[in-house]
């Protein structure tokens, strides 16, 4: 079941290309409106998990402020990548899973963990793959799209990444729904500092309603599954399945909207994820215990 848990949670993050770009074959709105609905819902279905999901004891304030933090960072996480989202599926969710690769560029100096060979042959190859992605002659989408698709997964990738860090600040003083829901709080009315004041009034009820609707299963439901099956199986092999995530997301790109990418796109797409699979399956690893992908925690 955890093993279960853990798949079907990544495939449904897998949808969430798929889910925007219905949102806005159904009425476009800004990114950030979209942003600011996943994130309400999420902080909702959250918010009444905690009511049973819950650390008896007071918060400390340095806790809080890393959870206030969280919040923040997630907003930005989820906006760049549903901006990235809009102009390509593949190259979006390749670029994002270059999290694990930036946790381990940030564990030597923010948690003090060594950084080994292992790593930085993974980061390497990551990085490689990320040039040879962006190479001039890469097919599919046009290049000035891939790219800016590929820039914000990359910024994504940034601030989740933080995500994953910050989230070994707080786990001891808040439970995972706690989390979920108090980064929410914050997370929300920040990302609803983005949205065009006339786009709120301009806005399609049933491209909103359809959006929270969606939400539920990946945003929130798919995130507490995954906590769930974490808790009760290796976390080296709860990432490993998460890399679930991508290929659902291409194979419903490429059959469902008709993104096809050129061999080197393929090529580079693949080192990246063959390195943030080395860095994930490290034994002790600090991205192993967080897998990257969409928003999901």
């Amino acid at each position: 079941m955890p093993y279960a848990a853990v798949a079907l949670a990544a495939c449904a993050w897998g949808t969430w290309g798929l889910v925007i770009r219905h949102t806005d074959a159904i009425g476009a709105m800004p990114t950030a409106l979209e942003s600011t609905i996943v994130m309400a819902v999420i902080t909702a279905v959250t918010g009444l998990c905690a009511l049973r999901d819950r650390v008896p004891r007071r918060a400390p304030w340095r806790a809080r402020a890393w959870v206030a933090w969280l919040g923040v960072s997630d907003a930005l996480n989820i906006l760049l990548f549903f901006a990235a989202y809009k102009l390509t599926i593949a190259v979006s969710v390749l670029t994002h899973y270059l999290t694990p690769i930036f946790v381990a560029v940030a564990a030597p100096l923010v948690l003090r963990e060594r950084m080994t060979a292992r790593a930085a042959a993974a980061i390497a190859t990551s990085f490689a793959g990320l040039a040879l992605m962006l190479s001039p002659s890469v097919g599919g989408a046009g290049s000035a799209s891939v790219w800016l698709s590929a820039v914000l997964g990359a910024g994504s990738a940034v601030f989740y990444a933080s995500n994953v860090i910050v989230n070994k600040f707080v786990a001891a003083d808040f439970s995972t729904s706690e989390t979920m829901f108090w980064h929410g709080v914050v997370g929300t009315p920040f990302l609803a500092a983005f949205v065009p004041p006339s786009a709120w009034s301009a806005v399609d009820p049933r491209a909103a309603g359809f959006l929270a609707l969606a939400t539920i299963g990946p945003g929130a439901l798919a995130g507490l599954a995954f906590v769930w099956g974490l808790r009760r199986m290796p976390a080296a092999h709860a990432s490993t399945l998460t890399l679930l995530e991508p290929l659902v997301s291409i194979l419903l790109g490429t059959a469902l909207l008709g993104e096809w990418l050129g061999a080197r796109a393929v090529g580079g797409g693949g080192l990246i994820l063959a390195g943030a699979v080395v860095v994930m399956s490290a034994p002790g690893a600090t991205s192993a215990s967080s897998a990257p992908g969409s928003p999901r925690r």
